[in-house]
């Protein structure tokens, strides 16, 4: 009998960026890196964790709060490739 295992975003977003070929120029790459969430959205995180954490979430908070963590999780790996875009450029010029 074959297993099949259920892949996550994170591991499709994965394959797809590091499958993109060339590697982004460096004013994109650091605009990448630099990308963060706003106040608000922080505020938010930390008021959906907290009420996570207390066992009062509702179904639509628990939805709202994984669609943070999914968009977290796509920054984090745009902004790998992004670093490492960056540090090859700048060990080719070096």
């Amino acid at each position: 009998m074959a297993t099949t295992t259920a892949i996550s975003d994170a591991e499709i977003l994965a394959e797809m960026i590091a499958a993109h070929r060339p590697e982004p120029v460096p004013e994109v790459a650091r605009l990448i890196v630099g990308l963060r969430f706003t106040e608000a959205q922080n505020a938010r995180m930390r008021e959906l964790a907290e009420r996570n954490n207390r066992g009062l979430l509702t179904e639509s908070e628990q939805a709202e709060m994984e669609s943070y963590r999914r968009a977290g999780n796509f920054l984090a790996l745009l902004q790998a490739k992004a670093r490492l875009s960056l540090k090859g450029q700048q060990a080719r010029a070096g």
